[in-house]
Formats: C-alpha cells, structure tokens, sequence
C-alpha cells in the first residue's frame, strides 16, 4: 500500500468514517426482507387471532352439518372429521397449511368450497367499494381544500357540517331513508339487488363485476340497469369515504398553510393557486395516499350493513349470513381474505407512500 493510501484510510478513520460502507442494493434487499417478514407475521397473527375466535365462539359447526336431530354416533364421526378432537394449535396448523393451498374448506351454507363462494361474492363488493372511494376522492379533496383555503367562513361551516353528517349518521338508518325516499316515495332509481332479477344469466360472469362484463359482452341495457342499481348503495358509502377525505385534507391543508414556506411563496409573489395546489397540496398529497388507502381498505371490510340493506350480494352479506347460519369455514375463510385485502392495500399505500416522497426512500 502507498503511504498516500495509507495516510487516507487514516484521515478516514479518525473522521468516523465507514471505510466500507454496506452498498445501496444490498441496504435495499434488507428493506425488502424486513417489508415481507412483517407482512408474514402480519399474516399469521391475522390468520390465527381469526382461526381461534371461530373456534371458541358457541355456534356448533357439527351441529350445523348434521343437524340436531342427528345420533351421537353421527355427531361423533362428523366431529373426528373435521380434526375438533386435536389440539387448538394442531388444527391452527392443519388448516393454515391448507389456505397456503388456496383450501378454505366446504360452507355448509353453499356446499361448495369457500374460496369459490369468495371468487363468486368478492367482486360486487370490489365494485361497490371502487365506485364509492372514487367518489369520495374526487369530491372529498376539492372540499377539504376549499375549507382550508377559506377557514372560519361560511363555506368552511359547510363543508364541516356536511363532513359531521357524513362521519356520524349511522349508515344503516341512511339507507333505508335513501331506499324510502328515492325508490319507494319518488321512484328515481331502482330497489334492492344488484341487477333486476329478469336479468340474471344473460351476462357470462368473466370478472365478477357486472359493469366490465356487461360492456365487454355489449349489454348496455344491462350495463345501465346495474350502475342505476348502483346509485343509492355506493352513495350512502361514499358519503362515508367523503366525509373523512374532507376531514382530514382540510386538518392536513390547515397545518401546511400556516408553514413559513407558504409565507416565503406568497412574499415571492406567487398567485394563490399556485400556493395552494403546487406548494401546499403537493406536500399534503403524501398525506392523502395513506388517508385514501385506509378508506378504501375500511369500506372493503366494513360494508356489511350497506350490503344487508341493499340486498347486495357481496362479501360482507357472504359473511353475515354465513355467521348466522354457524358456517364458520366461510366466516374465517371470507374474514382472512378481507384482512389480507387490508394488509395489501396498505403495502400498496406505503409504496406509493414512498414514490411520492423522495425522503421516504432513505
């Protein structure tokens, strides 16, 4: 080694330098270890807490296969069968190795395999809850913004009012007052269901929601009787999804507004929109991704009683009806898929999160 070199690695050491620091693929690859290790656990805590609550609920999935007209000796064969008399963490085993097949087991409801049920019910609730995230989005943030920019005027009242309504109704008594109103009273738009029973059939199920397929196959008769059945159902949900994006765009608009860069624009002679939208929301926009994501991901798992009272047949009715009916296989099957929906939206957030974001990379 030259002295030269030598003296360097000197310089270097004594400045607290890391003469060799790790290089940036393999700092990357940790990061994507550590994302998927958590995302693993995350799974196999969801899976388990899920697992175990169906097993110590009170429903009987024995009696409801055989009925409880049904002989010891057939309760007893039926209870081997399903594994009952194992250990709880054995039959945790046994059945997470079977979901990393894609087994979710028999319903006893459809008797069909759950997965199936869940390929079947899943994409009206994907529509319901895609149209109705869309809507808050794109109504949502015009609205949080426009309170921000005018706060303690008239319009900011409104828009909080309007929010509070949204946040705090119960969804339940809001739907059947849309239903009442608008179907029963003034006849606007269409009833419960998804699509009007005359024409169930017609339209080959490709992916499940019925306004791709229908316009892939040319039913726009069809296509139109689905998005008026749509209206009312997505509404009451976006009224939801609204009311919190506003919410929380006008807090997040609110804090940035008052930063001294907006100060330093405005000084600068910046027009006010291009403060508002290409300073302010632009930092408020990384904010929003991870708002937006939890929504969707909220009224994916929590369009349960939107569902019920429009007769909607989507996962969550799936569920319900499912659990009133004892068949447990569907209600774990249908609660681990929409938790691994959640976590999924989530990751796909935090991705975003970090595109957004280029200090979030590091």
């Amino acid at each position: 080694m030259s002295p030269d070199a030598a003296n360097g690695s000197l310089d270097a050491a004594e400045q607290g330098e890391d003469p060799a620091p790790p290089s940036r693929v393999f700092r990357k690859f940790l990061s994507i270890i550590k994302h998927a290790s958590s995302i693993l656990l995350t799974f196999i805590g969801l899976t388990a807490i899920t697992f175990i609550i169906g097993r110590v609920m009170p429903a009987d999935p024995v009696l409801a296969i055989v009925g409880d007209r049904a002989s010891q000796d057939v309760y007893d064969a039926v209870y081997l069968q399903l594994g009952l008399d194992k250990p709880l963490i054995q039959q945790y085993l046994i059945y997470l190795s079977d979901i990393t097949r894609g087994d979710f087991g028999t319903s006893i409801m459809t008797t069909r395999p759950v997965l199936d049920d869940i390929i079947r019910f899943f994409p009206a609730t994907l529509e319901l809850a895609t149209i109705a995230t869309f809507f808050g989005v794109i109504l949502g943030i015009p609205m949080g913004v426009l309170a921000a920019v005018n706060q303690g005027r008239l319009i900011d009242h409104v828009i909080r009012i309007i929010g509070l309504f949204g946040y705090s109704v119960p969804i339940f008594w809001l739907g059947m007052v849309a239903l009442l109103v608008f179907y029963a009273a003034l006849g606007w738009l269409p009833g419960p269901g998804r699509i009007e029973v005359y024409y169930d059939g017609i339209v080959e199920a490709r992916s499940g929601i019925i306004l791709i397929d229908s316009a892939l196959q040319g039913e726009w008769e069809i296509f139109w009787n689905a998005l008026h059945h749509l209206v009312l159902p997505s509404a009451m949900l976006a009224t939801f999804a609204l009311a919190y994006i506003a919410r929380m765009t006008r807090s997040f608009m609110l804090d940035q507004l008052n930063q001294e860069y907006i100060l330093t624009a405005r000084v600068k002679g910046l027009s006010e929109s291009a403060v508002i939208w290409r300073h302010a929301f632009r930092n408020v926009l990384v904010q929003l991704i991870t708002i937006i994501g939890l929504t969707y991901a909220s009224l994916l798992e929590g369009s349960v009683l939107t569902e019920t009272i429009f007769a909607w047949p989507g996962i969550g009715q799936y569920i319900t009806t499912s659990l009133f009916n004892a068949d447990m296989n569907a209600v774990i099957g249908g609660t681990v898929v929409v938790g691994f929906c959640f976590v999924g939206i989530n990751v796909l957030s935090d991705i975003l999160y970090r595109i957004a974001d280029p200090r979030a990379r590091e």
